[in-house]
């Protein structure tokens, strides 16, 4: 080996920790970027499915027959 691959492997060594630290925290942090954008994915794809669910289920409209009512509140303004 020539010294100057010599003295490359001796600081490669002597900085071994900070460089696998630096890898680590790297790594880490990917893991972690990608949780969140996954965690939004589902949530977005979650929410979109719920909403078109609900305008689907919700959109028929609603009667009531309300004669009774009607009749009740005469009688009561009546007395």
């Amino acid at each position: 080996m020539s010294q100057e691959k010599v003295d490359r492997y001796k600081e490669q060594k002597k900085n071994r920790k900070a460089i696998q630290a630096k890898k680590k925290r790297k790594a880490l942090i990917e893991k972690i970027c990608a949780g969140v954008i996954v965690l939004a994915l589902v949530c977005w794809i979650g929410y979109s499915a719920w909403d078109s669910y609900w305008d689907s289920v919700n959109n028929s409209p609603v009667t009531a027959d309300v004669t009774a009512l009607d009749d009740y509140f005469t009688s009561l303004n009546a007395e």
